[in-house]
């Protein structure tokens, strides 16, 4: 992670330090993140990272950028369903794998990665026929989805489809008179069997509202 010069010491960089603290926040989360925390990590003082960003602010707003530069945009004359969804699958992805950016992806001032997909996003709609108005409800719509889900996926913690189907069966065994909740008992008894996989639970809910989006454009068009 770290460079250094001849004599042993960190040279750092601008870029370095903020694919340190992503790195650092992917392991720990923000909770007890610091600039000191940081500097710990690469083995410089703290004062040294105020040479490269001049605030925490600053480096939080570089590393939700890093974030951003993960996500596929969409080409602007791409169909518009496809890059739609490919955007979102890989937005998700990158939620995945940096958990504690979901709540600040668009909180923060924006870095070149979040203007360019953005841009993208909004180019490809407009070029595919959505009106200006139709088409901030379509965005609005998949980032409140994909937000959404992403806090979910990481609130309740399951990376097998087996996990909810553990789970579930947990909670029906604290229920004292599950026969009183049929459709509970339902779940009970045949998610274990089904499992529940987040990647096409996503997909699925993806594909309900590109198809409801599709829907409202050709009507418009019309």
């Amino acid at each position: 992670m770290t460079h250094e010069t001849n004599n042993g010491r960190t040279r750092l960089s601008r870029p370095l330090v903020l694919e340190a603290a992503v790195a650092l926040a992917d392991e720990d989360g923000l909770e007890g993140f610091s600039m000191r925390r940081l500097a710990q990590e690469l083995g410089v003082v703290p004062m040294a990272l105020y040479k490269h960003v001049a605030n925490k602010d600053e480096l939080l707003d570089g590393m939700v950028d890093i974030v951003f530069g993960e996500i596929e945009s969409p080409a602007i004359d791409d169909d518009w369903r496809s890059a739609m969804r490919r955007r979102a699958i890989s937005a998700r992805e990158a939620l995945k794998r940096h958990s504690w950016a979901i709540g600040l992806m668009e909180t923060r001032n924006p870095g070149p990665a979040n203007l360019r997909n953005h841009n993208a996003v909004m180019g490809c709609l407009r070029e595919a026929g959505f009106s200006f108005e139709t088409a901030i409800h379509a965005y609005s719509v998949q980032d409140a989805y994909i937000y959404g889900f992403a806090q979910q996926e990481k609130t309740l913690g399951f990376e097998t489809p087996g996990d909810a189907g553990e789970a579930v069966q947990r909670r029906a065994q604290a229920i004292r008179a599950l026969d009183d909740y049929p459709y509970l008992a339902e779940i009970a008894t045949k998610l274990p069997e089904s499992g529940y996989d987040n990647g096409a639970e996503f997909a699925w809910g993806l594909d309900l509202i590109l198809d409801g989006l599709d829907h409202r454009r050709l009507t418009a068009r019309r």
